[in-house]
């Protein structure tokens, strides 16, 4: 660990072009936020679900069938569509009459409006997934979602085996086809598997450009690179809604989702902007391909790379030092987490936290639903909240530490969860409206933590892995939702039960996590290992602080970092 980090400072540190190239990767996030929230666009319901044919109906039914504003139209519209015989233009052998403008023909002679105030023409629309075939949406949901898990635990090993770059450059090749594929695709079931597919290519783009821009920042600036790069996916997810009104229709929107994709590999394809990263090769052995990648990195910051300082060596030594002792490529299999004593547990943590993190959001968003009306609101209130829970995050995780705002923000989503628990039916609205708003701030920066943690305690050798497998858990978590949506919301209270015990069941273990602030990367699994909780009892200036605890005078005789 200690080799390999003489090695980045004699190559200039955190100098210019790893300052560039972080920040670089900023702009890649832009298009996979795009990605990420185009699903409650693309399945997203009528916003009048429907709504009868005068020229279709009896006389005698008009009145009782036409509907009527308020919750009973909002909760069962479809019970509108039973009537008792055809209708006299179609016993005539008449044709229908043609239906008025942003409208649809929809089942048995009714019309309903397009979704989300009549900006996009969406899938929902097209296949007429309404009433009986309303189960089909949640299950693309859940297609798209298992795409993403799957991309996440399969690709991450990936890039542990093959490389970041190799990764990114693959998963977007294949997104940018399988996009295109969708926006021109004829048969649901077909939609289905692309976008089960899909899925897993853009969580692989997404989690290898994560694992490269953290791998370039020193120790100080990784927070601030990191985060930056999720407001800029935020920034995507808020340009979509005006790029729908733009298009009005889901296959030229998913035929624009593919051009980006495309101008990405364009660019990003490229080593200068997208290099592989020189922290993964020198972990692995690979100090060959690591020597050009860091001589660019050197020259670029104005360090000669065969000279160094007097307090250091130079580039050219370290690199012959570390060659010396590992001539082969060495790869870890994501299997070797069985065998370590500490990581694994620190895995299982954090793959809790961001499972309750990602799966908790359905019921502060179901919580929202009497007082919101519209479509749009909860969606730039998520979008909005995110960006909150981003800068909440840049302000305090480098100031108070990982495990403490991770602690704070577990506890903030259990405490809200219990209120919508046991309040529900005694609270005011506004009480209800506000504990909702709690809830999906705490648990979008649990879920955004949980992420970088996982990246800052997992070995170089096997980060893709670990972190794939904690952004897979909430993926999973998330998948809650759609499939509860598919059984008719009858487990809805259960899931909801469930997810606030494992929220404060995450509450307890999280305070055995280790604090990596301020601390280098792990390289193997070895030096992931001595990353230990601190004692209970605290005093030594070398151990971490953990929050909650009253301190000691002393320490425990003899009782060190490494013998705990």
């Amino acid at each position: 660990m200690e080799q390999e980090a003489r090695v980045l400072r004699a190559a200039g540190g955190f100098g210019r072009a790893r300052r560039l190239l972080a920040a670089a990767s900023w702009v890649p996030c832009v298009v996979l936020g795009l990605a990420l929230s185009s699903e409650a666009l693309l399945t997203a319901q009528p916003a009048r679900c429907c709504r009868p044919d005068p020229a279709l109906l009896p006389p005698a039914l008009l009145d009782a069938a036409i509907p009527r504003l308020g919750p009973t139209r909002v909760q069962s519209p479809c019970l509108l569509l039973r009537y008792p015989e055809p209708a006299p233009r179609a016993r005539r052998g008449l044709r229908p009459a043609p239906a008025p403008n942003g409208t649809r023909p929809g089942p048995r002679g009714w019309l309903y409006a397009l979704p989300a105030a009549g900006l996009l023409r969406s899938r929902v629309t097209q296949w007429n997934l309404m009433c009986g075939d309303s189960w089909n949406v949640p299950l693309e949901q859940l297609s798209h979602l298992l795409g993403w898990l799957l991309g996440c635990v399969i690709l991450g090993a990936g890039c542990d085996r093959f490389g970041r770059r190799a990764v990114f450059v693959a998963s977007l090749v294949l997104s940018t086809g399988l996009g295109a594929g969708e926006a021109l695709v004829t048969s649901f079931l077909t939609l289905l598997v692309l976008r089960l597919i899909h899925g897993g290519m853009l969580a692989g783009a997404l989690l290898a450009l994560y694992l490269a821009r953290l791998e370039l920042c020193d120790p100080p600036h990784r927070l601030a690179f990191s985060l930056g790069a999720g407001l800029f996916s935020v920034a995507g997810t808020l340009l979509l809604p005006g790029l729908a009104a733009l298009v009005q229709d889901w296959h030229l929107l998913q035929g624009l989702g593919a051009l980006m994709s495309g101008l990405l590999l364009l660019f990003w394809g490229f080593p200068a902007l997208f290099p592989e990263s020189p922290c993964w090769l020198l972990a692995t052995g690979q100090v060959a391909r690591a020597r050009n990648i860091l001589w660019h990195f050197a020259e670029a910051s104005g360090v000669d790379p065969d000279h160094g300082s007097l307090e250091e060596n130079s580039l050219a030594t370290e690199l012959a030092m570390l060659s010396a002792g590992s001539p082969q490529p060495q790869y870890h299999s994501p299997l070797g987490l069985l065998h370590t004593q500490v990581t694994w547990r620190n895995g299982l943590i954090l793959s809790f936290s961001s499972l309750v993190g990602g799966g908790i959001r359905a019921s502060f968003l179901r919580s929202l639903a009497p007082q919101v009306l519209t479509f749009y609101l909860p969606y730039f209130l998520e979008a909005g909240l995110e960006a909150a829970a981003l800068v909440f995050l840049l302000l305090t995780a480098d100031r108070w530490g990982r495990r403490p705002v991770l602690l704070l923000g577990t506890m903030a989503t259990g405490l809200a969860s219990l209120l919508i628990l046991a309040g529900a039916q005694y609270l005011p609205a506004w009480t209800m409206l506000s504990v909702s708003v709690l809830g999906l701030l705490a648990s979008r920066a649990v879920s955004v933590l949980s992420s970088l943690f996982a990246a800052e305690v997992f070995p170089t050798v096997i980060r893709g892995a670990g972190l794939g497998l904690v952004l897979g858990a909430g993926f999973l978590g998330q998948a809650a939702d759609p499939l509860d949506t598919m059984h008719g919301r009858r487990g809805f209270f259960l899931q909801h039960v469930v997810f606030t015990s494992l929220a404060v069941l995450t509450l307890l273990c999280v305070l055995l996590l280790p604090e990596s602030r301020n601390r280098g990367l792990p390289q193997s699994l070895q030096d992931a290992d001595r990353l230990r909780c601190p004692p209970r009892l605290r005093g030594c200036s070398r151990q971490d602080h953990l929050p909650l605890l009253s301190p000691s005078d002393a320490c425990w005789a003899g009782h060190t970092l490494e013998q705990h």
